[in-house]
């Protein structure tokens, strides 16, 4: 196993209610010529979690949508959610790699449209929920879940006002999915009182400096503070936020350092 598998616990249900073990993945990068990371994605399916969260950034590769889909086969009987992000829908190009330390100032360089189109008809042919811009109802383990998403915030083709609104009464839990956690989508899930969001994009920062026995992220890549590049966090009246580092990379930026490729197993539990 060439990956990390990060396991966290969220307390987030309603007494009484049996846990959920949610398998977030996010960032895989797909090209054809992936062997290793496809095998390594095959290899989700023996962590046997009762719902599947992707938050984007599916392909790299015009080709790739057979590849994920293959990929992906162990886990498309079990429920899923998605949204895309930037790479989903624009191939990948060389950039300067140290243009990610400077300030976005939102001009993008992208490559040419990816067939995001025939993914998302495949996954959602296949049982998936299509978050982008949708909310949709649940039920794991006897639990109902509201769960609402959008689409890429990173290419601004996020619109929270088509989802935005109080949790329904009926929902036991709300969680809110997106690919880039740009503080503004973060803010609003704050206002609405979701419980629980998960994102991707930052790839833990790709590159992190030893700091203090663990390791610093020099970059999010959007707005989210460095501190919260990776893993669960909360700020101050906030819902959690749980940020997968992502399986792969560009295939034009191959180097992560301090920040391996990993999927995550995120446990929601009963709060006390």
């Amino acid at each position: 196993m060439s990956y990390q598998l990060r396991e966290v616990s969220v307390p987030v249900l309603p007494a009484g209610h049996a846990d959920i073990r949610v398998l977030h993945f996010s960032d895989l990068h797909l090209t054809p010529a992936r062997k290793r990371e496809i095998a390594d994605i095959k290899s989700f399916a023996e962590l046997a979690p009762d719902l599947v969260i992707s938050t984007g950034d599916f392909l790299a590769h015009q080709d790739a949508v057979p590849v994920v889909l293959e990929a992906l086969s162990g886990l498309l009987d079990l429920p899923g959610l998605f949204v895309f992000g930037s790479n989903d829908y624009y191939a990948p190009r060389f950039k300067n790699p140290l243009n990610y330390l400077k300030k976005d100032h939102g001009k993008r360089v992208m490559g040419d449209e990816l067939p995001w189109q025939g993914l998302a008809s495949s996954l959602e042919q296949l049982g998936w929920i299509n978050l982008n811009h949708h909310k949709a109802f649940i039920t794991i383990n006897d639990t109902v879940i509201e769960a609402r998403g959008t689409d890429d915030a990173h290419l601004n083709r996020d619109n929270y006002s088509l989802v935005a609104g109080k949790p329904d009464k009926k929902a036991d839990l709300a969680i809110g999915v997106t690919h880039a956690p740009y503080l503004r989508l973060i803010e609003s899930m704050t206002q609405d009182d979701l419980d629980l969001i998960f994102a991707g994009h930052t790839h833990g920062g790709q590159v992190r400096l030893p700091w203090f026995g663990e390791s610093k992220a020099l970059t999010t890549n959007c707005d989210l503070p460095n501190w919260r590049a990776r893993g669960l966090t909360r700020g101050d009246n906030e819902p959690w936020l749980h940020v997968s580092a992502g399986m792969g990379t560009s295939p034009f930026a191959r180097i992560r350092l301090a920040s391996p490729p990993e999927v995550s197993l995120v446990t929601l539990q009963a709060a006390f």
